[in-house]
């Protein structure tokens, strides 16, 4: 469940939280959806969005550039791998064998080929790569979030930006945070020093299983549905004798979110969204019935529900080498062939194809990402390691011109040869395909203004 975290901070009205619940009288009996949100402001923009929502399909470990999108079958054996290439929709542009799917969506995908973050470790590359700031240091492994790391995610951004009107919040994690062994969650997955107001909501779940519950979306063990039909009528007698606060924007917002607490609670359309069971067997099945694959669909019935961005996360899988993820430091290419791709693949163009034929994939836009690529030379172990130094990211839909290829690599796909991107470049990008300059701004809890990127639109894929 969601919790409220009250450190005592006044509100921009000068309330605080436990001042508030206190002139209220009533919590909702745990319900705390209505702490998640203040009021934030952002600078106008002229900018036509192309792009009305987000889908991160989030390869945690990295996905490998030279069997994906940067593939070099002229490289010596130790560097091209195991496999060739195959021809896609898109002339002259040949992508890993094993991605015999994706290759016919190309001519709808732009693939960047010289994506770099300078860094080589999971947790601080992942932050820069969430957050588009680079973690202070560089290289650092098991990486906690806190100051100086601690800028805001996208999501969180998201959130900050949209007026939250609906059911579901405007950014939602599945199916689970991303954590090194130890369960050391990775810095860049919240909002930071933005608030916990704008923390996305992380829904862990399965939903490969059809009985699944979503914290927030069903009622604690203690409250019956009577209690919680009187908790509604104490709440609508407490809106009607507090009408002399209506000014004071923290009671709007609690008042706003205490009823989309209530609504959540009693399962209406956004309920109805986190119901796979309402999908029949066929897309299902075209999906694939791992956790992956069925996260990829949940986010697309999210989309649907109006979520501004669903960020989907690699979760490991027992009994795998590598534990089922993409950081293949041993049997590199056994688990792609066996598992990895044949899983990507058919999710991702799953999803493409879904969202086409629904008349959504105009206006989403799909980022295919790993926090950084795979060493160009194979070691003794039969596998990749860390590489932030160059790897490739792939964008669909939401307003990217298809066919594209920005960006090089030299014969080794370890460097960049030219289109270096950053990803702050990446960020601006989403942000402006969804109406926002890198340039707006948003504030902080003490008000001071700070740029939702500080990095360039990558013009060449619009």
């Amino acid at each position: 469940m969601l919790s409220l975290l009250d450190d005592g901070h006044r509100l921009c009205d000068g309330i605080t939280r436990r001042e508030w619940m206190r002139i209220g009288g009533v919590g909702l009996g745990g319900l705390t959806l209505p702490s998640l949100r203040q009021a934030q402001s952002a600078l106008p923009t002229s900018v036509v969005p192309t792009a009305k929502r987000v889908i991160l399909l989030g390869l945690t470990g990295g996905a490998p550039q030279h069997e994906t999108w940067d593939p070099k079958p002229e490289a010596p054996n130790g560097i091209r791998g195991d496999f060739g290439t195959i021809a896609s929709a898109t002339p002259g542009l040949n992508v890993g064998e094993l991605m015999p799917l994706t290759a016919q969506w190309t001519n709808r995908i732009a693939v960047l080929r010289a994506v770099v973050t300078g860094d080589s470790s999971h947790s601080s590359s992942g932050y820069q790569m969430l957050t588009g700031i680079p973690h202070q240091p560089r290289n650092r492994e098991s990486a906690l979030p806190k100051p100086p790391n601690n800028w805001p995610c996208v999501g969180a951004m998201v959130r900050a930006l949209k007026e939250e009107t609906g059911q579901i919040p405007a950014a939602i994690t599945v199916p689970e945070h991303i954590w090194n062994d130890g369960n050391f969650p990775w810095p860049g997955q919240d909002a930071g020093f933005l608030g916990r107001p704008f923390d996305p909501w992380l829904i862990n779940c399965q939903p490969q299983d059809n009985t699944f519950n979503v914290p927030g979306l069903t009622l604690g063990k203690d409250v019956a549905a009577l209690r919680l039909q009187r908790r509604r009528r104490l709440l609508d007698q407490i809106d009607d004798a507090r009408s002399h606060l209506d000014s004071a924007r923290s009671v709007g917002t609690y008042r706003a979110h205490a009823r989309q607490a209530l609504e959540l609670l009693t399962r209406g359309k956004a309920g109805a969204a986190f119901d796979l069971n309402r999908e029949s067997d066929k897309t299902r099945d075209r999906y694939g019935r791992s956790r992956y694959a069925q996260s990829v669909l949940l986010a697309r019935r999210l989309i649907e529900a109006d979520v501004s961005l669903v960020q989907i996360n690699w979760t490991r899988i027992k009994g795998k080498p590598n534990q089922g993820g993409w950081d293949t430091h041993a049997k590199h290419c056994e688990s792609l062939k066996s598992f990895l791709m044949p899983m990507m693949d058919r999710a991702y163009t799953a999803l493409l194809q879904d969202l086409d034929e629904r008349g959504l994939l105009d206006e989403t836009l799909i980022v295919w990402s790993g926090e950084f690529g795979h060493t160009p030379k194979i070691n003794r172990n039969a596998g990749r390691d860390h590489w932030g130094h160059c790897f490739s990211v792939a964008l669909a839909g939401g307003g990217i011109r298809g066919g594209v290829v920005h960006g090089s690599s030299d014969k080794h796909a370890g460097f960049p040869v030219d289109g270096v991107v950053a990803p702050r470049d990446i960020i601006a990008t989403v942000f402006h395909c969804l109406g926002y300059e890198p340039d707006t701004l948003l504030h902080d809890p003490l008000n001071k203004p700070f740029p939702i990127s500080r990095g360039h639109v990558i013009e060449q894929v619009l």
